[in-house]
């Protein structure tokens, strides 16, 4: 009884955030990746803006813009999507994918997961904790960094134990909406509690 209860609170969650007629669901994401622009990064801590060279003509990222362990942040079709920053242009971060429920074809996994994907994904209760580049990570948009440490009354760990906890965490995970999704995921890895700030308050 109560898995039926959460499961149709879930739905009910998802659907009423969900607008079928918002432009960004109506666009492919291919014509998202021709339209992508350069990912802009925002410290908020340091209140500067820096653009970030654009990696697509080979140009490596600076090392000095995000450290390992660093929380990023990225405005998302519903909600924000949340990652840890693992070094050398990576970024761990919890999505909902359907795809590994059909295969474990690592090659088909990897590519960038579409937004059908994501949605079925929500709705099967099925995720992975994945590593994607930071510009696949933040898909054209802005990326805040450590932006929870001013939200969350828990000082961060330290960066190294953040991503190693990201690390072993990489893997096909289940999916929940309201109580393990990516904010879950940064939040324990970051903090040592797996909370989710944007579920709570809806």
């Amino acid at each position: 009884m109560l898995n039926s209860l959460t499961l149709l609170l879930e739905k009910v969650f998802f659907l009423t955030h969900l607008n079928a007629f918002r432009p960004s669901l109506l666009f492919s994401d291919t014509d998202r990746a021709r339209e992508k622009k350069r990912v802009t990064h925002h410290c908020e801590n340091e209140g500067w803006r820096e653009r970030v060279p654009d990696t697509s003509a080979g140009a490596a990222l600076p090392e000095s813009i995000y450290q390992r362990g660093d929380l990023l942040e990225v405005p998302r079709t519903l909600f924000t999507h949340f990652g840890i920053y693992l070094g050398d242009n990576r970024v761990a971060h919890l999505i909902p994918d359907i795809l590994p429920l059909f295969t474990t074809d690592k090659r088909s996994i990897r590519v960038m997961v579409t937004n059908t994907r994501l949605v079925l994904g929500v709705l099967s209760k099925s995720a992975s904790i994945r590593v994607d580049t930071v510009e696949d990570f933040a898909y054209g948009a802005s990326i805040l960094l450590n932006a929870m440490d001013t939200t969350v009354q828990k000082r961060p760990l330290d960066g190294e134990e953040i991503a190693s906890r990201a690390e072993k965490l990489v893997g096909k995970i289940p999916y929940s909406l309201l109580w393990n999704n990516c904010e879950h995921f940064v939040t324990y890895c970051r903090y040592g509690i797996a909370i989710s700030i944007q579920t709570d308050k809806s």
